[in-house]
């Protein structure tokens, strides 16, 4: 098969990673390049490009950053590109159908999780909240309704107890990038036939929420750690202490149990404090006060008070 030509698609940095190593095969033409416009970020809130647009202004590539597809030039210009077909990861984005037209049943989606199950914005952190053993990367022909194409290939990682979001989706990057290069190729060349998904075993990755960093002491003990490992990738957990933000960054699910209220401190250790919950106990060793660095539990309990008794929560501010 001749070299083929894509218009690739895409935003975050295993967007760039996956655009990175499709530069690399000599059986791929990226022709153009699309991602999200520059977004505000850090502190002062300065304008940043996306890992994507960073990649392709090095490599000296046609690119576009469109606010939305609503203008038909947007539409225009990638079609002036004349790909075979286009490839979709995290792009941020729903396409409109029209795009989906330009190549039919040639636009293809890196999704990281294994169809049908989590479906949606947020399949890394939603697996890791509920306590998933194990998920994967698909790589699926491209439809106008949300990741319900049909699968043609994927790959599967495990899930380990001290695997957080970021580590996940690291260990995802390279999984997403033999997809392209080995089942890609192969559904171009019709060696490979896509299967449907199994509508009775759909489930919903939605957005997450910001409201969902705040911690509930009522959730059980391994609900909230699985919480904070999902939520590294974001903007993490966190509780009130003495008027102030407290995030958590490292946890371990006690078994023993304490007759205390959820968000009670039970136990203040020279290097940790315990935590009742709603069910079972929660070991916190690493914490990051409000405006500092992360530090471990040790450091903070030199300069702030806790005790045996202080509750933890919404209800301390």
């Amino acid at each position: 098969m001749s070299v083929v030509r894509v218009v690739f698609l895409g935003t975050p940095d295993i967007a760039a990673f996956c655009l990175e190593s499709m530069l690399s095969d000599e059986h791929f033409k990226i022709v153009g390049v699309v991602s999200q416009p520059d977004r505000a970020s850090g502190r002062k809130l300065k304008l940043h490009p996306s890992p994507v647009k960073e990649l392709a202004l090095a490599h000296h590539l046609p690119l576009m950053t469109p606010e939305n597809f609503k203008d038909s030039e947007v539409l225009n210009q990638i079609s002036s590109w004349k790909a075979e077909a286009a490839v979709v990861v995290a792009y941020g984005q729903i396409l409109p159908q029209a795009f989906l037209d330009l190549y039919p049943m040639n636009v293809v989606n890196i999704h990281t999780s294994l169809l049908p199950r989590w479906r949606g914005a947020a399949p890394i952190q939603r697996a890791i909240m509920a306590g998933d053993r194990k998920t994967g990367v698909c790589l699926q022909v491209m439809v106008k309704k949300l990741d319900a194409g049909d699968v043609i290939g994927k790959r599967s990682v495990d899930i380990h107890e001290d695997m957080d979001a970021v580590e996940l989706l690291e260990r995802m990057k390279p999984l997403a990038s033999d997809l392209l290069h080995v089942e890609f190729m192969d559904y171009l060349r019709g060696n490979l036939v896509p299967h449907p998904q199994d509508e009775s075993l759909v489930t919903y990755a939605k957005k997450v929420e910001n409201e969902e960093s705040l911690i509930d002491w009522n959730l059980s003990a391994r609900e909230i750690r699985n919480r904070m490992r999902g939520l590294a990738l974001g903007r993490g957990i966190y509780t009130w202490h003495d008027h102030k933000k407290l995030k958590l960054t490292k946890t371990q699910v006690v078994s023993n149990k304490m007759p205390a209220e959820p968000g009670e401190v039970v136990v203040v250790g020279s290097d940790y404090f315990e935590v009742a919950t709603g069910g079972g106990i929660l070991r916190v060793s690493g914490v990051q006060p409000e405006s500092r660095s992360q530090m471990g539990v040790d450091a903070y309990l030199r300069g702030y008070t806790l005790k045996v008794g202080d509750r933890l929560g919404e209800h301390s501010f």
